[in-house]
């Protein structure tokens, strides 16, 4: 078998069925949290929580690995995660890793050793798709969302920046900048001073300055901050008489104020302000001051619900077969011009072939659907230039923005896109697992028998696998009509000889063997 190493880390999920008991694990850079939930009448009700305040982007360093006690604080908060989450399906838990474990070079490593104590995949999201899921938690939460809502979520390594309307986000923004970052960038000395504070605070508006245009023109009536950031924000203004509800811009003056006086992170002593979030709240208030200057927010309500609740929720839409991948999905279909009947040709049949590979074995249902978001987007490059478009495909799926997808999965569905045409060298050093190459091997089938771009009968075909060989069985009579399809099947079989597999072509009444 072909023997290859993944330069990344990811787990293709089972497709979620109906549960009554789901849960998320949020792998926040600064705080882990579990929550889980009773499904009933479709609505998602708490069942229970757990949080631990590990504070891995303190761990991050200057050349983005994650040190040795951080990734230790961490997988001992994800052993009793996985304590707690034991029993429940496979599909009943999803677990989220953000802004730290997207930069960080060896998530890879850390990752295998962290899904194997919480018992459940760890999927690594992008920015956007971070800030969405907060704003679905928000949206869900929050009762009497009226016209469109400016969402904020400081996080402990990035800043998340939403306007939605409803349930519907309509801007999505992901700043690299967090309390915990920011905390140990500025005051990493524990020290607090206004000049400090104006250099954290210039810093986070130069974040601000590419997106608080943009922002402004979305014309938002109500802003809401979720996230333990605002809340704890919140919680020190009420405490303090600072604000009656909320953050006001006056009372996060006065917070700042106090923080300044205060000289030290070590002598802080304000009302309201927990242990675990002292010694990264003045990164967070000097984040949320150059917000509040930014965007010119007067008031901002403030959430207990974020990104795990939009976990949940996202999740709960997955069972009711409302999954926000299919419209992304035909989204990037309309924008880059699909030729939608070819797409649809070449889906019907490597599906076809995927399930004859498969054999008896259950299939995973989550592979099915990638194979399908595959074909429907293997055309997506052609909008770029024919030459070399399966690249542009790949490379298009890996690194765009693709609301509902996992990092892991828009990186699978690029390989597969990728190795649909030409040399199979280069999907060949990024597919880890041997059962990886089956979805390949069915797309590139799929799109030699319709090269043709239009509707015809598809013959009789086979395919099976017999450990490093693939047979490939055609009805003998339409072969010799198709001499062309039956050169560039020869010339495959000479292809396949570089992974390290075997493919025959067969004629199927006399069973003769065909090789190149």
């Amino acid at each position: 078998m072909p023997s290859t190493a993944a330069p990344f880390a990811f787990t293709i999920r089972t497709a979620v069925t109906n549960h009554s008991t789901i849960a998320a694990v949020d792998l926040g850079s600064n705080s882990f949290r579990l929550q889980l939930a009773r499904v009933s009448g479709g609505q998602i009700y708490p069942l229970d929580s757990l949080k631990d305040s590990v504070r891995m982007a303190a761990g991050l360093t200057d050349d983005k690995r994650l040190d040795e006690d951080s990734q230790q604080r961490a997988l001992a908060c994800l052993s009793r995660f996985g304590e707690r989450l034991r029993g429940l399906p496979q599909d009943a838990v999803r677990a989220v890793g953000t802004n730290t474990l997207r930069v960080a070079k060896n998530a890879p490593e850390f990752l295998k050793k962290a899904q194997r104590l919480l018992g459940f995949p760890i999927e690594i999201v992008a920015g956007h798709e971070e800030a969405r899921l907060i704003y679905l938690g928000v949206a869900h939460a929050v009762p009497g969302m009226k016209g469109r809502t400016l969402v904020v979520d400081i996080g402990g390594g990035s800043t998340e920046i939403i306007v939605g309307a409803g349930f519907e986000p309509l801007r999505l923004e992901s700043l690299y900048m967090g309390c915990v970052g920011h905390s140990k960038a500025f005051f990493g000395d524990a020290k607090l001073s206004a000049k400090r504070y104006a250099e954290a605070e210039l810093a986070a508006a130069t974040e601000l300055q590419t997106i608080s245009g943009p922002l402004a023109k979305e014309r938002w009536q109500q802003a809401v901050g979720s996230s333990g950031t605002a809340r704890s924000i919140a919680e020190m203004l009420l405490q303090n008489g600072w604000a009656e509800t909320g953050i006001s811009a006056s009372g996060l003056a006065k917070l700042r104020k106090a923080l300044i006086k205060a000289g030290d992170v070590r002598k802080l002593d304000i009302a309201g302000l927990s242990a675990d979030r002292r010694p990264v709240i003045a990164g967070g208030v000097a984040i949320m001051t150059a917000v509040f200057d930014a965007l010119g927010i007067e008031h901002m309500s403030v959430t207990d619900s974020g990104m795990r609740e939009g976990v949940l929720w996202d999740m709960l839409g997955r069972m009711q077969h409302h999954d926000v991948r299919d419209a992304t999905v035909a989204e990037f279909m309309r924008r880059y011009h699909v030729d939608g009947a070819q797409a649809a040709r070449v889906e019907r049949l490597a599906l076809q072939l995927y399930r004859q590979l498969a054999g008896k074995a259950q299939i995973d249902p989550s592979v099915l659907s990638l194979l399908a978001w595959s074909a429907r987007l293997h055309e997506i490059g052609l909008s770029i230039a024919y030459s070399g478009y399966h690249r542009h495909s790949a490379y298009i799926i890996e690194n765009a923005d693709m609301p509902g997808f996992a990092r892991g999965e828009q990186a699978l569905m690029a390989h597969v896109v990728l190795g649909q045409r030409g040399a199979l060298a280069k999907a060949a050093s990024k597919l880890a697992e041997d059962t990886e190459w089956l979805p390949v091997l069915a797309l590139r089938l799929a799109v030699l028998f319709f090269r043709g771009r239009s509707d015809y009968r598809v013959p009789r075909i086979e395919l099976e696998r017999d450990g490093n060989r693939f047979a490939l069985s055609v009805d003998e009579s339409w072969l010799a009509r198709n001499q062309l399809l039956v050169a560039a099947l020869k010339a495959e079989s000479k292809a396949w000889r570089s992974t390290g597999f075997a493919l025959d072509l067969i004629a199927l009444q006399t069973q003769t063997v065909a090789r190149a």
